[in-house]
């Protein structure tokens, strides 16, 4: 999706930018003419201007506002991708993977929302913050009640800066992607892959193109009037299930 020069030089950061998600991020707005900083724990071979941080720890994410500042002085849209995804029961998982998830998932959101929306006050830019949540905020997953909670909290982190910054122009939304065969999931069965996909209204996976141009359009003047909202990029996946109908034809 193009967004003509409505990006023309807008400086944007993307966590997490070495996964699928957070490639195609930075590969989109870069497209529509934006400057992207990109940052993971390893980000060579990343173009640009790329910092590397490790957002559990708070010499890390104090690097990466730093170098931010220091390059641009402030953004104009942060994209909280960075995340983990772990699969344990409750009753294995040690208290260090707890707080390890709930570092990179959540607290690094909160600090780093915080401390560019200080930066964009200080240099009044009307910005945005764009944070990638997921269906698991809504529903609970067995072996995955971590992930789960730390989504949920998100989206509720969303909506109060979204509350608290709007005063200055500052817009906060999240997106939930959907399913996604070919990203984290991709170890799963395949009779699982299928009998989720059977389940998608729309009837396709979610891609990293399509959330990015979710995202293009919430960091555009085109939402100038959203904010604290979660948009849903899943085919429809959200607004309920398929299963009682499945061996339903349509009427028409």
């Amino acid at each position: 999706m193009h967004f003509g020069t409505a990006f023309e030089g807008k400086r944007v950061v993307v966590t997490g930018a070495s996964g699928i998600m957070g490639r195609a991020l930075a590969e989109q707005f870069e497209a529509n003419g934006a400057i992207v900083c990109r940052t993971d724990l390893n980000v060579d071979g990343m173009p640009g201007f790329a910092v590397a941080a490790d957002l559990t720890e708070d010499a890390g994410l104090d690097h990466l506002l730093a170098a931010v500042a220091a390059e641009w002085g402030a953004p104009d849209v942060v994209i909280n991708n960075a995340a983990l995804y772990p699969s344990a029961f409750m009753l294995d998982m040690e208290v260090a993977d707890w707080d390890r998830i709930m570092s990179v998932n959540l607290r690094a959101p909160f600090v780093l929302t915080r401390g560019f929306a200080l930066q964009m006050i200080k240099a009044g830019v009307r910005g945005n913050v764009i944070n990638i949540s997921s269906g698991a905020a809504r529903k609970m997953r067995r072996t995955m009640v971590t992930y789960c909670m730390s989504k949920t909290a998100l989206d509720r982190l969303t909506k109060g800066f979204a509350l608290e910054l709007a005063e200055f122009g500052i817009r906060v939304n999240a997106l939930e992607p959907g399913f996604a065969a070919g990203s984290a999931v991709s170890s799963l069965p395949k009779e699982h892959v299928d009998r989720v996909m059977a389940n998608i209204p729309l009837g396709h996976e979610t891609t990293a193109e399509d959330v990015g141009n979710a995202a293009l359009y919430l960091a555009s003047d085109a939402a100038r009037n959203v904010t604290g909202a979660t948009l849903s990029v899943d085919g429809g996946n959200s607004a309920g299930s398929l299963d009682v109908y499945q061996d339903k034809k349509s009427p028409l």
